[in-house]
Order: structure tokens, then sequence, then C-alpha cells
């Protein structure tokens, strides 16, 4: 397969299922904050995560690129992939596997710690992008997007998870948010 094809020197690129689109729509923004989100994981795998993180990631890097397909071709047009409720059951109970191990979250924390942390949360907030993007979509009558909805809410509270998880792991406090109130709206010295 040859990488570049010189069809998309224009400004606009293939559909799945044929026909072209630009590549600034709505709908090459979703595939595009797909891929970022993809390459941030793998970003992270390429670090020392725990070993039951990496491979959670590994098999949502692969339901990404399914999700990609879905998103790139044309509304009418089956690409031969899906993204199963299943999976949303999936990443539920991983979350859940997380989050028990975690102390109670009692008020909003920041970003940050540990940097496998710290790139977590910017997946998640890649993630949280997506999910916009596919809103848009879904609401430009392509009801095909359900799934993927709810799968990018979900991965985002995992990535959130993780990322506690990880900083408890390397016993990294979380930097809690104190709000304007916490310092009578005056600036930090």
């Amino acid at each position: 397969m040859k990488i570049y094809t010189r069809t998309g020197d224009t400004g606009d690129t293939g559909l799945a299922g044929g026909g072209r689109t630009e590549k600034d729509s709505p709908t090459m923004h979703a595939v595009g904050s797909v891929d970022e989100l993809n390459a941030a994981l793998g970003l992270l795998l390429a670090s020392e995560i725990p070993l039951e993180i990496e491979k959670v990631l590994k098999q949502v890097q692969s339901r990404l690129f399914d999700l990609g397909a879905v998103l790139a071709a044309r509304p009418d047009y089956d690409p031969g992939v899906d993204l199963p409720e299943s999976e949303i059951i999936w990443l539920e109970n991983q979350i859940d596997n997380l989050d028990r191990e975690l102390p109670a979250l009692r008020q909003f924390i920041l970003p940050g710690g540990h940097p496998c942390a710290a790139q977590m949360h910017m997946a998640r907030a890649i993630c949280r992008r997506a999910e916009r993007e596919v809103v848009t979509l879904h609401r430009n009558n392509k009801p095909k997007f359900n799934t993927a909805l709810v799968y990018l809410n979900r991965l985002s509270d995992y990535l959130f998870v993780a990322a506690r998880t990880i900083n408890v792991k390397q016993a990294m406090e979380e930097t809690p948010w104190l709000g304007a109130a916490a310092n009578d709206g005056k600036a930090a010295e």
C-alpha cells in the first residue's frame, strides 16, 4: 500500500464506501480527534504504566481504530466493523476494578502528578474533545453513533481513574482544586 495518493492535495479526503468530504468537515474533525487520542494512548503505552492499565489501553487502541473506521464511512455504508455494547460494559468493569482501590474523591482534583498520570489526563481531555465532535455528528442525523458516544464518555472516565491509579501507585499526592473562594479571589503569590 502506497502512503501517499495525491488525491487529498486539494483539501478533501475519501470516505469508506465512496465519496469525498472536506478535510475540515465535522466528520474529519471527529476522525482526527479519535486518531489523536489513539496516538496519546500509544505514548502512554511507551511509558512504564501498571500492567492492568497497559492491557486495557491496548484493547482500547484497537476499538478506537474501529471507531475511526465507522466515523470515516459514508452514512449509508457499513464499514464491516462495529463498537458493540459489550465493549462499554467491559470498560465499566475496568473502571470499577480500578476505582474500588482508590481513596474516595471528595473534591475536584487538578490534572498532574506523576508524568504518566499527567499524560493520562491529557488523553482524557482529548477523549472529551472527540466525544464533543461525535455529538456534532450524532446531531446531524447519524444515529449509528449512539454506542460511540457512550463508549467515549466511559473511556474518559476510565482515563480519569487510571490517572488517579498511577498517582496512588507512585505515591504522588493529588492536587485539589481550591477555587477562588480558597484564596479570597487573590492571585497566588
